[in-house]
C-alpha cells in the first residue's frame, strides 16, 4: 500500500502542475499572437520527446531526487492538454467571442467566460490523454529510476522481478490495470457527463 500511496502522490502532484501550466501558457497564447507562435512551437517539438529519453537530461538538471518523477509526469501532461486545448481555443466560433466582447469581456475574463466553456470537449479529451501518459510515464521512470526514499509502485515490480516472485509482480500490473480504469470511468467520465455531454457537444 506504501508503494500505491506514494505513486499516487507524485502522479498528482504532476498532474496539478501539468494542468495548471497547460492553462496558463495555453491562455497566455490566446492574449498574445507572439506568445501563441512561440508555445505553439514549443508543444509540437516536445510532444515528440518520450518523458524517458529526457530522464539523464532531467538527472543532470535537478539531480537524483522524487522531484525527477514529478517532473516527467508534468512533461506526459502538459504537452497533450496544451495541444488540445490550444486546438480548443482556436476553434471557438468567432461570434462567441465577438458577443463576449460586446458585453465588455478583456483578457483574462474573455477566457474564462467565453473560450474555456466553448472548449471543454478538448479540455476533457487533453485531460483523458494527459491522464493516460502521465500514468504510465510514471510507472516508467519509477521502474528506470526508482527512489528507496520513495518507493513506487514502478520500484516494487523491479523489485518482484528481481526477486523471482512472478505472483506479486503479475498481481501488481492489475494493480496498475484497476486504478487505471478507475481513474478513466469514476472520474473522468463522470466529468464528461457533467460538462461536454449535459451541454450536447458529443453524443
Amino acid at each position: 500500500m506504501t508503494y500505491i500511496i506514494n505513486s499516487m502522490k507524485l502522479l498528482f502532484e504532476g498532474l496539478f502542475l501539468g494542468i495548471l501550466l497547460s492553462f496558463l501558457f495555453s491562455g497566455l497564447s490566446m492574449i498574445s499572437k507572439t506568445f501563441y507562435y512561440i508555445y505553439d512551437l514549443i508543444v509540437t517539438v516536445f510532444d515528440l520527446l518520450p518523458g524517458v529519453a529526457l530522464l539523464p537530461v532531467v538527472i543532470i538538471i535537478v539531480g537524483v531526487k522524487p522531484g525527477i518523477v514529478v517532473l516527467l509526469v508534468v512533461h506526459a501532461v502538459l504537452w497533450p492538454m496544451s495541444r488540445n486545448i490550444l486546438d480548443g481555443f482556436k476553434s471557438v466560433p468567432q461570434i462567441y467571442i465577438e458577443a463576449g466582447r460586446n458585453i465588455g469581456l478583456r483578457g483574462a475574463k474573455l477566457l474564462l467566460g467565453v473560450y474555456i466553456p466553448a472548449a471543454t470537449s478538448y479540455i476533457v479529451s487533453g485531460l483523458k490523454v494527459g491522464w493516460a501518459r502521465a500514468w504510465r510515464g510514471l510507472i516508467s521512470a519509477e521502474m528506470i529510476f526508482g527512489l528507496a526514499s520513495c518507493p513506487g509502485i514502478g520500484l516494487f515490480i523491479n523489485q518482484m522481478r528481481t526477486n523471482m516472485n512472478n505472483a506479486e509482480m503479475y498481481a501488481t500490473l492489475i494493480v496498475i490495470v484497476i486504478i487505471g480504469l478507475f481513474v478513466q470511468y469514476a472520474i473522468l467520465e463522470p466529468i464528461e457527463k457533467c460538462t461536454v455531454k449535459r451541454w450536447g457537444m458529443s453524443r
